[in-house]
This record gives C-alpha cells, structure tokens and sequence, in this order.
C-alpha cells in the first residue's frame, strides 16, 4: 500500500502563491496517474488536478482556470501543486491521491491552504 504525504500548506494573503508537494512511498510511483483534490469546510471534497504517469498530460477543474499548474517528479517519487493568485475560496484542505483504474485508491491526510483576505 502507498504512503502519500503532503507538505507546503500555510496561510498566505490573497494574490499569493504556494506550492504543495505530495511525497509517495514505493516504486511505483510513475505507474499511476496522480491528482490534487480539496475540501473546504462544510462542502464535499472536489477534484482539482490530474496528471499523467509521464507528467505530459494534464486536467483542472473549471475553477482553476490558470492559475494552478500540477506537475510531477517522478524521478522523487514526488507530484506538486502550483497555486498562484489565490482567493479567499481557495481555503481548503488539499489531499493528494492516487489513480488506479477508474477510483482513487489511496489518499494523503491532507494540508491546511488558509487565504485571508
């Protein structure tokens, strides 16, 4: 079983940036898909980004529009989460998971993104 855990979470004012970073355990990692998804508080858990085994292939929620870049290391078993011009909205816990199939079978415990206003 996959170990994810995600790192880079803080408070930052609106406009701001952060980088979230997902580190997996095993080998294989570049095996799977890997995405960003996030919950903020009384609200479901919504998908935020995806990326392909290579890293060449990409989706984002309608939300992010632009503003969020997902990307991956494989070579550091590692997939990032680029967030620029942040808004109030943003605030959530993001979480990383893991693809297999058609389900995500194996998720982070998640990282605290506050933006204040």
């Amino acid at each position: 079983q996959v170990q994810l855990v995600e790192s880079g979470g803080g408070l930052v004012q609106a406009g701001g940036s952060l980088t979230l970073s997902c580190a997996a355990s095993g080998r294989t990692f570049s095996s799977y898909y890997m995405a960003w998804f996030r919950q903020a508080p009384g609200k479901d858990r919504e998908f935020v980004a995806s990326v392909s085994w290579s890293g060449g292939s990409t989706s984002y929620a309608d939300f992010v529009k632009g503003r969020f870049t997902i990307s991956r290391d494989n070579a550091k078993n590692t997939v990032y989460l680029r967030l620029n011009s942040l808004k109030p909205e943003d605030t959530a816990v993001y979480y990383c998971a893991r693809r297999n199939g058609p389900q995500y079978d194996s998720w982070g415990q998640g990282t605290q993104v506050t933006v204040s206003s």
